[in-house]
């Protein structure tokens, strides 16, 4: 796998959910913290959002998506309410019941229509490129731009709008999971110039870095994985290392971990064969080195986490 889908499975968990609603008139609705990442995207009308935090109220129109990667806690209005309207939104879950639009449905002037959703997360082992994130992706509805994720939000609104469709149920998590790969990647594309969008633009570090996400059991080296990249030991360390913030065979032994971690987590694979997976030659071997990274041993951390879960 690439490092971006990797970064998202390690975190990923459970089965993310999703309402398409519209509402009208004056309103205030509060989407509490979560332990996940939010999103919403806008398919008819306009509406703000405003974030727990103090930051800026970002201004949603048709087709803009936004995400909160790191589930904070904010309020979506149909204006930039001031603090004591935001002080009665009316939380999400408790918003009175209305009539859902069909697939020919057209808003009416003044509606907004909207998917709102989230996914589970576990943020007990995030990768660095998930941490770097800001609180709120806004991806504005541009011409020409990220036309994957516009095809998934046409998709998606279509198969919530309506009665369900035959396949719905494996169609709507599927999509959900591809628009937050988009909306990452879109975020990577238009990004200010983040640290892991530098790592990934960068031909040395992405080659080494496909080369350990690709085959983490390899029996890898410093001169086998320069190799790999194309450069010389001492280049491959020296980029690397000032890229991703940690030498090569240091970020190997962490997503080795990472990686047993997300098996442990969603497979019953046995210690031994997970082992194999991530390039340990014994259980011995790799429950010492889980311990040391984790402070528990593989069994009892799959134990702590299905409790968890």
């Amino acid at each position: 796998m690439d490092v971006v889908s990797d970064a998202i499975a390690a975190v990923r968990i459970g089965r993310p959910s999703s309402n398409r609603v519209r509402v009208s008139g004056r309103w205030c609705t509060r989407f509490a913290p979560y332990e996940g990442a939010g999103f919403h995207v806008v398919l008819e009308g306009c509406c703000w959002l405003l974030p727990d935090d103090g930051g800026p109220p970002v201004s949603l129109g048709p087709g803009d998506a936004v995400l909160l990667p790191h589930g904070t806690g904010h309020v979506i209005a149909d204006s930039p309410a001031d603090a004591a309207a935001v002080a009665r939104a009316v939380p999400f879950e408790l918003r009175p019941a209305g009539t859902l639009p069909g697939p020919a449905a057209a808003a009416a002037p003044g509606e907004v229509e909207m998917l709102c959703g989230k996914y589970r997360l576990d943020r007990s082992r995030v990768h660095p490129l998930m941490l770097e994130l800001p609180k709120v992706v806004h991806l504005p509805n541009r011409v020409g731009l990220h036309p994957e994720l516009r095809a998934a939000i046409s998709l998606l609104g279509g198969e919530l709008g309506g009665e369900p469709r035959p396949g719905a149920c494996m169609a709507v998590p599927s999509l959900l999971d591809l628009l937050l790969v988009y909306m990452i990647r879109s975020w990577m594309a238009e990004g200010p110039g983040g640290v892991w969008s530098a790592v990934l633009g960068d031909p040395v570090a992405a080659a080494a870095l496909r080369a350990l996400h690709s085959d983490p059991a390899a029996p890898w080296t410093n001169d086998r994985l320069a190799a790999e990249a194309g450069v010389s030991r001492p280049t491959l360390a020296r980029r690397f290392t000032a890229l991703v913030g940690r030498p090569p065979m240091a970020y190997l032994t962490w997503w080795r971990l990472t990686y047993a971690a997300t098996l442990l987590r969603d497979t019953p694979d046995p210690l031994a064969a997970i082992a194999r997976r991530v390039g340990y030659g014994t259980p011995y071997a790799f429950s010492h080195a889980f311990s040391r990274e984790f402070g528990t041993t593989p069994g009892r951390y799959r134990d702590a986490v299905a409790k968890a879960w």
